[in-house]
């Protein structure tokens, strides 16, 4: 068999060229890969944050509705007969908890002129309940002692972490726990109303009525001292709280406790673009879609954000724009 004389030199230059892929080194090609990633995941973070923002404009409804028909003469006759009253108690500072960044310190502060505000301009009352802080606990399990303190007086106790603030003053409470509960009988409602985000209930905002049995389950949930956590991001106090109400008969949750169908009806998250947070949205993409502040969302909560204080003080100039309020 004849043997193939060998390619000449010059019949190299029309063969097909190598893919670039097979040019290029193999770390500048993970540089481009990994930058057409990071230009692809920015784009996809600074439009999930613009869509999340304005989420109440593309059909999601967390605003009480207005009241119509029966529901609004019922609403006009128990206000003829009494108009429940609602306490508003928070602490107006901390200590600094949770380390540098997400410390509380001065953030109370801040907000109580939001708070006095709304609550004067609606007939609540509110109050700083700072003296009633444990200094044996994490600050954050005062909450309970501080809403114990009002409960004798009031309806309702709204308790509300310090790194919270009312957005939208055109709410009433009233009306949120009307969308909440679902009727307008407020001696037969729930005793305890909370939300729910991705980890379940949170206790940064609920209501509580005035009633024996809430007065057992605050107790209850101060004894929970095996929770009490130091140094750390978390307290115990809200992992407390789940324990107790997840371990609940199915009878007297349902009796007894309303967990809100929406997060955003009074306890909405802001959604920072974050790797973890995108992450988060990939994989609890409803109920991300159901706690993200949008706005006219009632009430704003910094629940896990650094630097709040730079945060509030953002809101507070947005606020001052958008829901112009005298300060009380």
């Amino acid at each position: 068999m004849a043997m193939r004389p060998p390619a000449s030199s010059s019949s190299f230059r029309w063969q097909k060229p190598r893919p670039l892929h097979r040019r290029l080194p193999p770390l500048l090609l993970l540089l481009v890969s990994a930058a057409s990633f990071l230009l692809a995941l920015a784009f996809a973070r600074a439009a999930a944050a613009g869509l999340l923002r304005h989420a109440n404009s593309f059909g999601r409804r967390c605003s009480p509705e207005g009241y119509v028909g029966e529901e609004a003469e019922a609403a006009a006759a128990q206000q003829q007969r009494r108009r429940p009253r609602i306490a508003m108690v928070s602490f107006s500072d901390e200590a600094e908890g949770g380390g540098r960044l997400r410390s509380f310190r001065g953030v109370g502060e801040a907000v109580a002129g939001n708070k006095r505000s709304y609550a004067g301009g609606m007939g609540y009352r509110y109050v700083d309940a700072r003296k009633l802080v444990d200094p044996g606990r994490p600050p954050s399990w005062s909450k309970i002692l501080a809403v114990q303190s009002l409960l004798p007086r009031y309806d309702w106790v709204f308790w509300n972490d310090a790194d919270t603030m009312v957005m939208n003053p055109s709410i009433s409470l009233e009306s949120i726990l009307h969308a909440a509960i679902g009727h307008m009988d407020f001696d037969k409602a729930p005793d305890l109303v909370v939300t729910e985000d991705t980890n379940g209930v949170n206790a940064g905002v609920f209501f509580v009525r005035r009633s024996k049995w809430s007065e057992r389950f605050l107790q209850i949930w101060w004894n929970e001292t095996s929770f009490i956590q130091f140094g750390s991001t978390k307290s115990g106090d809200n992992d407390a709280l789940k324990h107790l109400i997840y371990g609940l008969s199915e009878e007297e949750l349902q009796a007894h406790v309303a967990i809100s169908p929406m997060q955003c009806l009074f306890n909405s998250y802001p959604w920072i673009p974050t790797l973890k947070s995108v992450l988060r949205l990939l994989a609890s993409p409803k109920a991300t879609w159901n706690g993200v502040y949008s706005d006219g969302d009632f009430l704003l909560h910094l629940a896990g954000v650094d630097d709040k204080r730079k945060w509030v003080a953002n809101l507070i100039e947005e606020m001052h724009t958008v829901w112009p309020m005298k300060e009380k």
